[in-house]
């Protein structure tokens, strides 16, 4: 394990007690079943993933870094990766003249040749190339998909640890499918992470005839699977799932054998506690393939993962309602400020003499203690301001769920840490529930960090690349289309105000249904995608809505989102993974249309959306529809946002000229300083992980 080291005294290599010395780990799938997994062998590779890991590299030593990088991957270059593509395609004819039984004996004949060859002196690229070529010809037969001369320098590029941007429709499923057999037979295990539970059962099901015939079982982690199926699909040679799912399930393992400082504790440790049927659940971490690979390994590490437990009926029901009372009688301005940015609230000394005051009424004992008091009321207070229905969380059978801002998605069985769910639930007068007790915790960058092989794909990963280098040392490689680009970026259209805004994106809507072009519309809320819909419904434009809300219509949705004339409202659980298939009638009327509403807070996430037009070479059209009342410009660029208003005043509602330029700067800083926020929160938690794992090993 790179940069790890030994765990308990197990070195992360090797074989464990009983089994054949000598036998790489990779080989025993030749042995049976990949996914056959003793629940020894399970216990064994999850003690051996608690290697520590290496700290991030500072100061110099992130030269040093960004120079080995370089060095160990000189070789791989585009150019190299397009002859290794051509000589994977001249094989194709061969392959193609297999009879089904002499195919089969090739997949055999590769998967030794791959494993066994590299360690007896062999080619290891040769054994690739022979190895891609073979599950190119078995998705050909079993999906009637051949993949393009780019695709396979897409498999290529995975299969030696690289992290790809693969422009939107550039059949990213399919590069992951004929690259995953080849991970699986060298390293045994792969986990494929993408963004929802949707996706990951939907991969996994058109997926799995490919890597059934390749020996090689899958199956997907759904939020619904107790941990006895879970435990028979972690055991198999590919497994899908969403990251916050395999981390939380690796987190809980890790739990379970805190007290374990060797194998043979961990037995006992493993044993006493129930362990699952099996041992641990995750078998250990071997290797990952991320999709949408920037949304997983940078967008979701701003925050760390948390495993808590509930203490039981909550005492602090009263304490937490009452300090929502108090909250509504202060005045924001003169008693407190609040900080929308970091979601702050800070008292002024008027505001403190009065949360005085207000709590000597209270009987609870709580009130006496003026600091613990002021901390209540001011988590009351941010509850209030910084957490918006429809945009942070909503309520769904009397209960608070959080909504996942990057995703759109519902956070199942998620809460808030120190009181702040509580605090939610108290502002909108619904049963306070238990609060909860923290266990363990985890960052996504640690936790894929801990992964002796990683690769990706997304289709905006350079936007990103010097922090994926830097975080993941993994190459970032951008893979040329199949076909050119056909789509149009319209340019923005900004508007003074809100309402301007909301009535031009439905006339634009509206006429670009009637000329039979399917349109999706991209929203940053669950707030605003309703807000859209009735200014659509006031017009009487048909329309589907596709939010957190309404997430197990997201199939039937999106297959009817490429009809002639069809209308979808999206949150961005339509911005990544969806793939809107234009009929022929409406690629004849222009192809998808996509507007987007607002400015998202970092350019890729506007990137994904504007990319669901113009897959493939196909025809379609992107545009954005901006106010100088959006959230973006109003939190990240005040002062500059001011000016533009002052050059806007007076003149039509949307903005023209040298207005409407300036507006635009000021959209783009905005998007610009949210990124380098995002950043910052994002090295804070990566020190706070490396900390934790000096001062406190096995926390």
């Amino acid at each position: 394990m790179s940069g790890g080291g030994r765990a308990g005294g197990i070195a992360s290599g090797g074989s464990p007690p009983g089994i054949p010395g000598g036998v790489p780990g990779g080989l025993l799938a030749l042995a049976g079943a990949p996914q056959a997994v003793t629940r020894y062998q399970a216990l064994y590779h999850a003690i051996g993933s608690r290697a520590r890991r290496e700290p991030s590299p500072t100061g110099l030593d992130k030269l040093a870094a960004r120079a080995r990088l370089a060095w160990m991957t000189r070789g791989v270059t585009l150019g190299w990766l397009r002859r290794q593509a051509e000589m994977t395609d001249a094989l194709a004819p061969g392959l193609r003249e297999l009879g089904e039984a002499a195919l089969d004996r090739r997949i055999d004949e590769v998967r030794s040749a791959l494993v066994l060859g590299p360690r007896r002196g062999g080619d290891v690229h040769e054994a690739t190339r022979h190895a891609l070529g073979v599950t190119r010809e078995v998705a050909r037969r079993l999906t009637g998909e051949s993949a393009y001369l780019v695709q396979l320098m897409g498999a290529l590029a995975l299969a030696n640890g690289r992290i790809i941007e693969m422009l939107t429709g550039e059949g990213k499923t399919l590069t992951g499918s004929i690259a995953a057999p080849l991970i699986a037979w060298r390293h045994r295990h792969v986990h494929v992470l993408t963004v929802n539970d949707y996706l990951a059962k939907r991969d996994a099901e058109s997926r799995g005839p490919i890597y059934k015939r390749c020996l090689i079982e899958c199956g997907a982690i759904q939020q619904e699977q107790d941990p006895t199926e879970r435990a028979m699909i972690y055991a198999r040679g590919i497994v899908y799932g969403t990251p916050k799912q395999v981390t939380a399930d690796f987190l809980r393992d890790q739990i379970q054998l805190r007290q374990a400082s060797s194998l043979w504790t961990a037995r006992s440790v493993n044993a006493g506690a129930g362990g699952g049927p099996g041992g641990p659940l995750v078998p250990g971490l071997r290797a990952a393939m991320v999709d949408e690979a920037d949304a997983v390994l940078i967008d979701e590490g701003v925050v760390p993962l948390i495993i808590a437990q509930a203490r039981g009926a909550d005492a602090m029901a009263e304490v937490y309602l009452a300090s929502s009372v108090l909250a509504a009688s202060l005045s924001k301005g003169e008693d407190y400020s609040v900080d929308l940015v970091r979601k702050r609230v800070e008292l002024t000394a008027r505001g403190s003499a009065r949360c005085r005051g207000l709590c000597e009424s209270r009987p609870e004992a709580i009130w006496r203690a003026p600091r613990r008091a002021e901390e209540l009321v001011r988590q009351a207070l941010v509850a209030r301001h910084c957490y918006v229905r429809g945009r942070q969380y909503e309520i769904v059978d009397g209960r608070i769920v959080i909504v996942d801002e990057f995703t759109g998605r519902v956070l199942a069985d998620r809460q808030w840490e120190h009181g702040l769910h509580q605090s939610v639930e108290a502002k909108e007068g619904i049963e306070v529930s238990g609060d909860r007790q923290t266990l363990a915790r985890i960052s996504f960058q640690r936790f894929f960090r801990s992964y002796p092989f990683l690769c990706g794909m997304t289709g905006t990963a350079a936007d990103a690349t010097g922090e994926l280098e830097r975080t993941y040392q993994r190459r970032v490689m951008v893979i040329p289309t199949n076909r050119p680009v056909a789509r149009a970026d319209v340019p923005a259209r900004v508007f003074r105000g809100g309402d301007a805004r909301w009535n031009a994106v439905a006339a634009e809507v509206q006429r670009l249904a009637l000329a039979g072009r399917p349109v999706l519309v991209g929203t940053r809320s669950v707030e605003a995608s309703r807000h859209v819909s009735t200014v659509l419904a006031a017009r009487g434009v048909p329309h589907a809505v596709l939010n957190a809300l309404n997430d197990k219509e997201e199939a039937a949705i999106i297959l009817g989102a490429g009809q002639a004339g069809a209308v979808v409202v999206a949150t961005n659980m339509a911005g990544r993974g969806t793939d809107v298939k234009p009929t022929r009638d409406a690629l004849s009327a222009g192809g998808l249309a996509v507007i987007l509403t607002e400015m998202h807070g970092a350019r890729r996430i506007d990137r994904q959306f504007r990319g669901r037009a113009g897959r493939q070479g196909d025809p379609g059209t992107s545009q954005m529809f901006l106010s100088l009342e959006d959230e973006l410009p109003r939190l990240y660029a005040k002062r500059l946002l001011r000016l533009a208003k002052v050059l806007a005043a007076g003149g039509p509602e949307e903005l023209v000229g040298t207005a409407r330029n300036a507006a635009l700067h000021v959209f783009t800083l905005g998007q610009r300083a949210n990124e380098r926020r995002d950043r910052s929160m994002r090295r804070e938690v990566m020190r706070q992980d490396d900390w934790v794992d000096k001062h406190l090993p096995g926390a």
